[in-house]
């Protein structure tokens, strides 16, 4: 079995870990990425949208842009479409991770496909890769978790993220072409909602919808559902072309860092709980958490990492707090949906006061 070192491991190469090895990378550390999957980004399963200013922020070629998104119109069953002003793109998601990825090994970071951390031991500083090539040991200073919301990593150092809620999405073909995303909320969407997201002559439809104890209908049949709406309404036909589905964080881990080991992005829940955007925290937090994992290398002491708690919550907790108390509300009001549900969404006014506990 081969030895090998590096300062930093990172597990996982989505937007957090890419942009965590950017950064560590930038500063002249050693950085090896592990990424279990043979192909960047694949299988797409996301839909897609990314706020403008992140587009400069991650340093990427617009050539990873679909089309351009002028605004988000949200659905709510008797009550007039709500317009907001919120300029994006649809990106190919894949070519997005693809460009980070090629942004991390420009600064020099070893980023491994089809490569697998079997385990770990944080008190060794050591882990076990295997790959086509065979097993390697591999001894490494700090550690950094981004491998998605079921993280192996915050689960060997327990901190595990059990506030998950599934999502799945359909692409399908537009009847005429959209400027802005779409975003549907319904009593039958429970404490989550539906999309129609625009990318040129397609579009990606999905559900995030928090499950019911005891419910028979699948995410899958309520996805059909939900397409056979859109069809109806004369916004999308054809047949569905592709099917994928995923899980979304609901809720930000309460601590993201344990000795020498590190969690960001999904793995972190630094996803907002409920609108499921993420890929903004995860580039924004991962790029902090190659930061300080380079401070705790050149320092020789893990305590550099506690700043990595302190500045990634000083930019998005408030954010993600917020979700997280609405979420619960809704979760508990849902059967006042009427006169919940706009505290509980971002495009309305009520969402920023204070809900009305006696509701």
């Amino acid at each position: 079995m081969l030895n090998e070192e590096c300062d930093i491991l990172i597990v996982g190469a989505g937007p957090a870990g890419a942009s965590a090895a950017c950064a560590a990378a930038r500063a002249g550390l050693g950085v090896i990425v592990a990424e279990r999957r043979a192909a960047v980004g694949v299988p797409v399963q996301c839909a897609e949208y990314i706020p403008a200013p992140l587009l400069g922020q991650a340093g990427v070629a617009r050539d990873v842009v679909v089309q351009k998104i002028a605004g988000m119109r949200t659905h709510v069953p008797g009550c007039d479409v709500k317009h907001t002003v919120a300029p994006g793109f649809i990106v190919a998601r894949d070519r997005f991770d693809q460009a980070l990825v090629a942004k991390a090994r420009e600064a020099g970071a070893d980023v491994r496909l089809a490569t697998r951390v079997v385990t770990f031991d944080p008190d060794k500083g050591q882990a076990l890769l295997t790959c086509a090539a065979g097993r390697r040991s591999v001894r490494y200073q700090v550690l950094i978790g981004a491998d998605g919301p079921h993280s192996a990593v915050g689960r060997r150092i327990g901190l595990v993220n059990k506030a998950l809620m599934p999502a799945a999405q359909l692409k399908m073909k537009l009847v005429r072409p959209l400027a802005q995303t779409e975003v549907y909320l319904d009593p039958d969407i429970y404490a989550g909602y539906g999309w129609l997201f625009p990318r040129g002559q397609w579009a990606n439809i999905g559900l995030g919808v928090k499950r019911r104890a005891r419910t028979r209908v699948s995410l899958k049949q309520l996805l059909l559902a939900f397409k056979d709406r859109l069809v109806q309404d004369g916004r999308i036909m054809g047949e569905p072309k592709g099917y994928t589905g995923g899980w979304i964080p609901a809720a930000p881990l309460k601590a993201t860092v344990k000795r020498n080991v590190m969690l960001a992005g999904d793995a972190a829940g630094q996803t907002h709980p409920i609108t499921g955007a993420g890929i903004f925290a995860a580039v924004s937090c991962g790029a902090m958490a190659g930061k300080w994992a380079a401070k705790a290398v050149q320092a020789a002491h893990v305590s550099q990492l506690a700043g990595y708690e302190r500045q990634w919550r000083d930019l998005w907790a408030d954010t993600l707090t917020r979700a997280h108390q609405r979420r619960q509300f809704m979760e508990a009001r849902w059967s006042q949906f009427d006169r919940i549900i706009k505290s509980c969404w971002v495009a309305f006014r009520e969402y920023y006061a204070e809900p009305d506990l006696e509701t």
